[in-house]
């Protein structure tokens, strides 16, 4: 009976350099299967927008013919390996030099396919090149380390979170004053470079109502990964009352009420020399503060817009975000929960 070797047997069999070799190789295969778990807020394979859907059916027409590629030379390398392997006793195989057809056919196979994937891709690139008339118009300004958006036909400006309605075209005029930046949303479909004294444009219509999360995706420093942005699109009613809300002035706070005292130690501190608070403060170099309290997150979209966040952020601002311009301000306590109290109450 042949012998049947045990666990520990092949266990003693194997050097231990392999062992921990197959041990490596089962953990990276492990961990690759792992990143395959979604969910994945950001994924273009699924896109919600003319422009994603255009991008989606060309990229998939190029995976397959790089799968066909694949097959074919594949195919080859394998009959060749196995076909003119070495056997034993086996005489040397011929050898040729040059087959004039061959070479012209392997230069022309990838010329062709070349064509057939550049025919497709200048008609996309065509096809989403412009805006349709009517169009509604978003200007986006890169900034280290959040963006800035204006919507110069309506009068709106906001940062970090853009809101657009569903079914409607919009176009987006992309530029920067700092660094090159790079504007994304993956679901929407697109990307395109945020670059200093030049304007970049791209133009979507979102066909799906919901929250879309986005990126900067040009290495821009410190706090690069720290540059986030949300996408939301709005039924018509939704974004209309959205577009009412931003045009709105704040009210004034009560006398005597913790918003006031809020109101005060805005100005006390220097917040009004940065950040705009409309009919209040006109500062140029911050995010527009005029309804921050309505907006999801703060700081670059990095942080819930919830009390304890602001606290953390207003109290240290360069240890939340390396590289920030907003310094640390050393706000004392009580001075704290009234600024926080009052941009809260900036709906």
């Amino acid at each position: 009976m042949p012998f049947a070797p045990t666990f520990r047997g092949l266990r003693d069999a194997v050097p231990p350099q392999r062992r921990h070799l197959i041990l490596l190789s089962t953990l990276l295969a492990l961990g690759s299967i792992a990143a395959c778990a979604g969910p994945f807020p950001q994924s273009t394979l699924s896109p919600t927008s003319d422009f994603g859907h255009s991008i989606d059916h060309l990229f998939r027409g190029i995976f397959w013919w790089a799968v066909g590629v694949f097959i074919v030379v594949e195919g080859i390398l394998l009959y060749s390996v196995i076909r003119f392997r070495h056997r034993d006793g086996a005489p040397a195989p011929t050898q040729h030099h040059g087959h004039t057809t061959l070479e012209i056919a392997w230069t022309l196979a990838p010329a062709l396919i070349l064509v057939f994937i550049a025919v497709p891709t200048v008609q996309t690139i065509f096809a989403t090149a412009k805006a349709p008339p009517g169009s509604l118009r978003v200007e986006v300004i890169g900034h280290q380390w959040w963006w800035e958006y204006r919507y110069p036909d309506l009068g709106i400006v906001t940062a970090n979170e853009l809101h657009v309605p569903v079914g409607k075209p919009v176009s987006v005029d992309i530029t920067s004053v700092d660094v090159i930046h790079a504007w994304w949303t993956p679901k929407l479909g697109g990307k395109r470079d945020a670059i200093p004294n030049h304007h970049n444009e791209i133009s979507f219509t979102a066909d799906s109502v919901g929250e879309y999360m986005g990126q900067c995706v040009e290495y821009c420093g410190a706090s690069h990964a720290n540059m986030r942005l949300r996408t939301f699109v709005d039924t018509d009613s939704a974004f209309q009352a959205w577009v009412a809300a931003q045009k709105a002035v704040p009210s004034l706070p009560a006398t005597g009420s913790p918003e006031a005292a809020g109101r005060a130690a805005f100005q006390k501190y220097g917040c009004i020399g940065c950040h705009t608070v409309a009919g209040y403060s006109n500062g140029p170099i911050g995010p527009n503060l005029t309804h921050v309290g309505s907006r999801s997150m703060i700081a670059g979209s990095i942080m819930m817009n919830t009390e304890q966040h602001l606290r953390d952020w207003i109290a240290n601002p360069p240890g939340m975000k390396p590289g920030s311009i907003m310094p640390n301000l050393h706000v004392s306590g009580p001075d704290l929960t009234a600024l926080i109290a009052y941009l809260q109450s900036l709906k």
